[in-house]
Parts: structure tokens; C-alpha cells; sequence
């Protein structure tokens, strides 16, 4: 993978992409719905694509249910004995170099050791790189199969799969991180496609047609499933990679998450608080549980892995992940609204024109966007096969031979569910969703809106003799104010103007420029055509809730206690209400500080830190004091005290409070701080 240089920047790549799958309804695996979903795969190849290189592709991958006869057999002929009780198979991308290779085995069975789990041995995965390009053969890691006993006590079953996937997981992250922190020449090419009981993944830089040849294993007759994944990656403006095909662990997507910095800010921010009762004291062995080096599919993957592995259903975390349009719909049943209101306290959501195909090996659905925006189309045959991908006409099936056909619709899911041999509704799934807890309960009790709060002692009105002398500080301009502000106060609407912004870049300009000027929004949502925030009002929710976060892992009426704003916007007097939040019984325990964030002119920019540190240690103080919201006000500014620009102070204790994350990967949620 390049470095970042000059104009090149890793974090802000996205992909488009292609994804199918292919399961048998009552569960039955074969080897005929593996080479369907191969099919399906090679009628998918114009949705991937490859670089200058014809013969190296950005990514093509395969995800099934663990075929354990043929794993079982493939071994045997290496005097390798893999037991009847069950196994579990981790599916490894190894070193080049043979030293860092051997080390990064030695570590792996190490802390397999370490967490209880026995290795039984190594398969090494047949592969054919005839006929790839050369950048994908340089880069091209050694695959192995690792096969790990099945603790005995463990049981056999849906829950005991899942205990064993959880001790997996563990040991995973372990040796990951250990990987990461090593001095070892390939550290960097270690990857981990999937460690699991229930699934396994082939994929790699390959073309759709490329993968059939690649990996012989997928064209043998005894390899047999009821589930298979697959996709084709269009790394639109990525650099592709061995590890950054899909399918992912859990997921293949075709679309991008735009409020990836952000999800993943609030992913670290909210570590401090996470605590499990299946995991236990193993908790801080798997956090942090994002690798900021994954594309945004891979970031996702790993946070619907911990929140499925924690103990939601895969329904349940896609539900809380990618949310339907919830707030304004008003035909939507209230539990179902509560289920989402309640999971919007936890998780912001993780937005952007994405279709998301996901599987645990028995289950297999997908869910669409909020607003459509990503193909997907599915049909069901006769003898039970379930075919959906993001387009129609990836397996010829003769038309009297399909019972049912339909299209994903926006913010639905669709799930098969092999164990009980059935498709479920979307309804059906939400609805069990809204009935297992009880969130409307949790939502009335906990919840309390703003108009519900005491009517504040005073309000601060507009002063109209010092509008001049503020807007000369916070940096307005005449033509600003004749071109912006004016239009705007008089008709209620944005002023029409040019496309574009013809202005030098603050970074290059030789004038003094305000702090915001040297940043750009980074969200967009892509949209064909564009989305009217009028007339599809019902996809345009404003509405947000102040307060701490409670613990994410684990359900409890706790969590809805936050303070429900109608828009991120507050007027004069809805400030004033979250002001006078004293902590007492009607502020229903809520309690607001108000911190200035003036700095002394006359000390120049080392004032300017020295007030931003002192800022930042009286939100710590302000926090350890019980105080639940806090204003940052830049009000009672003078000619010795200056205003500190409210993004630098925002972003500062937003830093400051959340914890930890990497460099790159921090951004100010400006409509709340939490605890």
C-alpha cells in the first residue's frame, strides 16, 4: 500500500462494488450452491475491475458455511485427523519473508496456548497464480489453514458455536495486535480472512474469474455448503490488496459509508464504557475493536463482529448499524420506533448509499440504506435455492422454476434463515427486534424532551448595539452580511448563487484567514439524483439526544436517560433550558456547567494554549463533579479577552474527554459531549 504523500490520503478511499449470494432454504449443503454462487460471481465480474494490469484484479472472495467433511479429507491425506466433535478453522494470509513467517506461526499457536485452545495443525492452502498480474503475484501472501480443538465442556449447538467463536475472536485480536506491535519485516502482510466454527473465507486481488482457478478448493466436488457469499470489489479510488477483498468476516458491501471518521471516532471514544458479561475480564484483550487500516467495509465488519459477538443476533447489529428511516415515519408501530430511538442513545448511524450483504454461516441476509440508493434484487426457486445479488440476472433460472422474486427496499432487510428453513420479513424481523426488551418502556421512562424541562428564569436577547463590534470579532464580512445574512433573515431561504468557491485556499492565501476557513465538510452523501430534503423528508431525521452514552455491549433502561433535542440547532431559549439543568428532580439528575473559552490578547498565541489546557481541565473537573452536558461559551468577550474559535475549543475537550484514537481518524461531533 502507498504512504500517505502529498495527495494521496488512505483514510479518505471508498469502493463500489458487486455482491450475490446463494443458500439453500431448508439448509442442505452441496457442492451445487458453492458453484452457483461462483456463477453468480463470474456474471458479476464487469462490477469489479482491475488496474493497467488486465490480469490483476481489485478483489474477488467467497465466504461459507466450514465444509467439514471436505476439510476433514483434504487433511487426512496429510496424516493430519481433524475430530468429529467439531473444529475451528482460521483461514491465514502469511508472511513472504520465511522468518517473519515462522514467528507469526509461533506467536499464533502461542497464544492459542495462552487462551485454552489447542492447534491440531497446518493445512497449506492449494493455490494456482498461473495467469495473475504481477503486482498481484509480488504482493500475494502465503495461504494457510490453522485447525483449532473445540474446548471440551463446550457443547455442541447455535450458543456453544458462538462461545467458541468468542474464545476465537479472542485469541484473534491477541495475536493481531501482537503482529502490529512486532518488529517483524512482514508484519504488515498478516492478515486474517476469517477464524471461525462456522464460516470460512477464499478471496484475495483477484478478478471474479481469476478466483475459480486460484484456489482449487472451490472446484472440488466434495467441498459442499448451504451458504456462500460472494463479491467483486471496485476499488473506485482505492489501491486494492490481498486483505481488502471481500467477504469480510461477517460482510460484503456494495456502496460506501460516508460518516466513517466519525463512526469510528465514537468507536474509540466509547471503549471506556463497554463491559460484557460473556466476555468477561477477556473484554480489553479485543479492544480497540477497529482496525483504522480496513476500508470502511472492514471497519464496519469489525464493529458488527464485536456487537454480535457481545450477544446480539447479526439482524439485531445491522438494525442498530444501518437504522431505517425511523423518527418521521409516521405509519412505523411505536414499539418499532422505540427499538430505534433507544438504539440512536448507543450508536450514531452508519450512513452512506450502501447495500450490505452479511452472514454467520446459518443465517443470510442483506439490508439496504435509508435511501435506496444500492441495488439488490433476490429470487426463490422451486427446489429451495435463494438466489439475491445487486443485480438481477446473475444465475440463469428458467422463469417457472421461480416462486417469488422482489427487490431489497430502502431501510429493509431481507433474511433467510437456514436453520428454521425459511425467509423471514423484514417486518417479521424488526418486530421480533422491538419485542425483546422492552424499549418503549425504557424510552417513556428514561427519555425526557426538551419542551418537558423547566421554562429557564431568563432568555438572552438579541443586543443590538453590539452587532457591529460581534461580528467585527468573529470574522464577518461585509459582503457576507449583504450577500448571505440579508437574503437569508428576509426570505428564509439560502441565497442562489454560483457553482463553486473560487477563494485561494486558506493554507495558501497571504491574508489572515478565520480557523474554519482551513476546513471542509467531509460529508456527502452520493445520491442519483439528488435527494430533496422537502419533499423525502421522512430520510431526513434532525433530531438528536444529548447525555452520557451508556454501555453499548449490553442492554438496560439506563441508556435512554439523555436529553431529546428536536435539530442540533438550538434557539436562544433551548439553550437556556439545558442550562438550567442544576441536577435536581426536575432536571430529571441532568446537571450543565457553563465554561468560558475567552484567552487574554495581550499574551499572543501562548495565551491562546494556555487557556485551551486550562479549558480542557475544567471539563475533567466538571465531568468528575457529576456535571452531564457542558456549554462552551464564548460570550463576555472584551478588548483584552478574546474569544478562542469554538472549533478549536469543541474539538479540544471533545479530544480530551473521549479518549484515545488514531491520528487522523478525530473530528468533533459538535451537538453533544459525553461522558
Amino acid at each position: 500500500m502507498p504512504l500517505s504523500r502529498t495527495l494521496y490520503e488512505p483514510s479518505t478511499e471508498h469502493d463500489a462494488c458487486g455482491f450475490g449470494f446463494v443458500c439453500d432454504l431448508a439448509g442442505r449443503a452441496t457442492h451445487g450452491i458453492v458453484a452457483d454462487a461462483l456463477t453468480v460471481l463470474s456474471n458479476l465480474e464487469h462490477r469489479g475491475a482491475s488496474g493497467s494490469e488486465r490480469n490483476t484484479g481489485d478483489g474477488a472472495g467467497i465466504l461459507l458455511a466450514v465444509p467439514h467433511a471436505f476439510l476433514g479429507a483434504a487433511t487426512a491425506r496429510a496424516g493430519l485427523s481433524l475430530p468429529e466433535a467439531g473444529f475451528g478453522v482460521a483461514s491465514l494470509f502469511l508472511p513472504r519473508d520465511e522468518p517473519s513467517r515462522d514467528a507469526v506461526c509461533r506467536s499464533f499457536q502461542t497464544t492459542l496456548a495462552a487462551e485454552g485452545l489447542a492447534l491440531i495443525g497446518w493445512r497449506d492452502v492449494p493455490t494456482d497464480a498461473r495467469g495473475l498480474g504481477e503486482t498481484a503475484i509480488v504482493s500475494m501472501p502465503v495461504m494457510r489453514h490453522a485447525f483449532i480443538a473445540r474446548p471440551t465442556g463446550l457443547g455442541r449447538g447455535e450458543d456453544a458455536d458462538l462461545a467458541f467463536d468468542r474464545r476465537l475472536y479472542i485469541a484473534r485480536r491477541l495475536v493481531e495486535k501482537a503482529v502490529q506491535r512486532s518488529a517483524l519485516p512482514g508484519r504488515g502482510e498478516f492478515y486474517v480472512p476469517s477464524m471461525s466454527c462456522r464460516t470460512v473465507v477464499y478471496k484475495g486481488m483477484l478478478s471474479a474469474s481469476q478466483l475459480l482457478t486460484f484456489y482449487p478448493d472451490l472446484l472440488d466436488g466434495r467441498l459442499a455448503s448451504a451458504v456462500a457469499l460472494v463479491h467483486s470489489r471496485f476499488s473506485t479510488n482505492t489501491f486494492p490488496s490481498w486483505a481488502r477483498a471481500h467477504p469480510y468476516r461477517y460482510v460484503s458491501h456494495n456502496g460506501e459509508i460516508n460518516t466513517l471518521r466519525g463512526n469510528v471516532n465514537w468507536m474509540f471514544a466509547r471503549q471506556s464504557a463497554m463491559r460484557s458479561s460473556v466476555f468477561g475480564d477477556d473484554l480489553p484483550k479485543v479492544l480497540p475493536a477497529v482496525d483504522v487500516d480496513g476500508s470502511d467495509t472492514a471497519i464496519l465488519d469489525n464493529v458488527l463482529e464485536l456487537l454480535h459477538l457481545a450477544g446480539r443476533s447479526l439482524a439485531h447489529a445491522m438494525a442498530m448499524l444501518v437504522p431505517e428511516p425511523w423518527s418521521r415515519d409516521e405509519a412505523m408501530r411505536p414499539a418499532r420506533r422505540a427499538f430505534y430511538q433507544y438504539h440512536s442513545c448507543l450508536m450514531e448511524p452508519w450512513d452512506g448509499p450502501a447495500s450490505l450483504a452479511f452472514t454467520d454461516g446459518v443465517r443470510i441476509g442483506a439490508t439496504l440504506d435509508r435511501n435506496g440508493l444500492r441495488p439488490g434484487r433476490y429470487y426463490v426457486t422451486r427446489d429451495g435455492r435463494v438466489v439475491m445479488a445487486s443485480e438481477a440476472g446473475v444465475l440463469d433460472v428458467p422463469p417457472g422454476d421461480v416462486v417469488a422474486k422482489g427487490r431489497l427496499q430502502p431501510g429493509h432487510m431481507f433474511l433467510v434463515d437456514t436453520a428454521a428453513g425459511r425467509i423471514v420479513t423484514d417486518d417479521e424481523v424488526k418486530d421480533h427486534l422491538a419485542q425483546a426488551q422492552p424499549y418503549e418502556r425504557w424510552v417513556a421512562d428514561a427519555m425526557v424532551r426538551l419542551e418537558d424541562l423547566p421554562e429557564p428564569a431568563s432568555v438572552i436577547g438579541p443586543d443590538h448595539e453590539t452587532v457591529l463590534r460581534r461580528q467585527e470579532v468573529f470574522g464577518y464580512s461585509a459582503e457576507d452580511v449583504k450577500l448571505m445574512i440579508g437574503p437569508m433573515a428576509t426570505t428564509a431561504a439560502d441565497p442562489v448563487g454560483s457553482m463553486g468557491n473560487d477563494a485561494p485556499l486558506a493554507v495558501l492565501s497571504d491574508r489572515p484567514q478565520l480557523l474554519y476557513d482551513y476546513f471542509a465538510q467531509l460529508f456527502a452523501q452520493v445520491t442519483n439524483p439528488p435527494v430533496d430534503a422537502i419533499r423525502e423528508e421522512i430520510v431526513m431525521a434532525t433530531e438528536r439526544s444529548i447525555g452520557p452514552e451508556d454501555n453499548l455491549l449490553e442492554p438496560g433502561p439506563s441508556a435512554a436517560h439523555q436529553v431529546s433535542i428536536p435539530a442540533p440547532v438550538l434557539s436562544n431559549r433551548e439553550l437556556e433550558l439545558i442550562r438550567g439543568l442544576d441536577g435536581g428532580p426536575a432536571s430529571h439528575g441532568f446537571r450543565t456547567v457553563t465554561l468560558p473559552i475567552l484567552f487574554k490578547v495581550g499574551e499572543n498565541g501562548a495565551g491562546l494554549r494556555r487557556a485551551v489546557e486550562d479549558l480542557r481541565r475544567q471539563a475533567s473537573e466538571a465531568i468528575a463533579e457529576g456535571c452531564s452536558q457542558i456549554i462552551l461559551s464564548d460570550r463576555g468577550h472584551t478588548e483584552t479577552d478574546a474569544p478562542i474559535p469554538a472549533l478549536l475549543a469543541v474539538s479540544a475537550v471533545h479530544h480530551h474527554l473521549g479518549g484515545r484514537a488514531p491520528a487522523g481518524f478525530l473530528g468533533p461531533r459538535c451537538h453533544d459531549l459525553r461522558r
